[in-house]
Formats: C-alpha cells, structure tokens, sequence
C-alpha cells in the first residue's frame, strides 16, 4: 500500500515520544465526557509512517438493505496478546492505564486501528455499544496521526453537535456514559487531505 502524506511543518523530532498527560476535560449531558490533548505524540510522523505499510489492512464488507457495501476505511484490530507495529502505540497504551486506571477499574487492552484514506473515507453516527459499552460506563481513547479531521458527537436521539478537531499526536478520550449517550462520527469532506490513523484503546469486552 502507498499513500501519500505531507510530513508535519509543526513535529520536526526525530523519534516518536509521549508528552506529559496534561488533558483537558469536557463534560457533556447524562454523565458523558471528553478528554482532549494536542499534540500528545511528538514526532509523529515515525509511527504513522509504520502505520501506512503492511500491517495486515482490511477492507469489509457490510450489509446495507438488499446489498453489500464497502466499508470507507480500512480496518486493523490488535487483541491484546498482539505485538502493536510500533513500541510507542505500546507506550501509549501502558501510559494510558497509568493515568485513566484508576478511573476506569481496568486497564485498555485491545487497539482497533482505521485508516482513512482520503477525504472519501468516513465513518457514520455511532456508539461503541457492542459489548459492555451498551449498559455500563467504559472508555475509549484515541490517538490520531495523519492529516486532521474533526471528531463530531451528539447526543442520542437528536441535538446540536460538537466538533473536536484532531490532528497529527493528538488524544482524545471519551468516558463516562459517552458510548450509550451520546454517538460520534468522522464525516467526509470534499476538502484535499492525506491519510489519517485513529488508534483506538478500548478495555476488554468494548466495541
């Protein structure tokens, strides 16, 4: 696989390291919250640079209606017995249980990656309710690398939206309630962007 992408004017180190876990929380309705931090990673481009090789991509297919449709990504899932492709998505991980441990009861364990090729790929309105997320509170964080693309939630059942903007390093972690309450998407956009990796920590059972 080749796909183009712009190093970062903005993360000129040479190798892949973690910042401080300095995010700022936001809290939304029915217990819902978000953690956001810029530029956690920095120098990003050496993982995502791994990230863009033969890691073992997939492309799905999903029944829509009467037909199959392809899904607009690609997808990677590691089990948490699985050696992540590069040892900061390691790092990050095991310095996310660090902090969010205690909070959450249980460490992350698994990291669901999507590749979003283009501004065509996307992902729509949803919950990760498959599993335990559906009746309990749980966490999911997610590290970006790539060109930015903006996280967009709303509550279930209707209202107005908010918009997360992430970039290249990026985190964000939502918690709380925020998998049954309220859905999140990545829209697409006519916009020119490179390539984007969301690497997504769950705990056991969440999905």
């Amino acid at each position: 696989m080749s796909l183009a992408h712009q190093p970062s004017m903005w993360d000129l180190a040479e190798e892949a390291t973690l910042g401080s876990l300095a995010v700022t929380r936001h809290h939304l309705s029915r217990g819902a919250w978000v953690d956001r931090l810029t530029g956690w990673v920095q120098g990003s481009d050496a993982v995502l640079e791994v990230l863009l090789g033969d890691i073992g991509w997939r492309a799905d297919r999903r029944q829509m209606y009467e037909r199959a449709v392809a899904v607009p990504r690609l997808l990677r899932w590691y089990g948490g017995h699985e050696t992540l492709p590069h040892p900061l998505l390691t790092e990050a991980r095991t310095a996310l249980n660090a902090h969010y441990g205690p909070e959450l009861g249980e460490p992350f364990v698994s990291a669901g990656m999507c590749l979003y090729r283009d501004g065509r790929d996307s992902v729509a309105w949803h919950g990760d309710r498959l599993g335990r997320g559906r009746s309990g509170e749980t966490m999911v964080a997610i590290v970006s690398f790539g060109s930015p693309r903006p996280l967009m939630l709303r509550p279930v059942g209707g209202g107005e939206s908010l918009r997360f903007p992430l970039g290249h390093g990026d985190l964000v972690v939502m918690g709380g309630s925020c998998q049954r309450t309220w859905e999140h998407c990545i829209p697409k956009t006519a916009k020119a962007v490179g390539p984007r990796v969301s690497v997504q920590f769950r705990p056991r059972g969440v999905a």
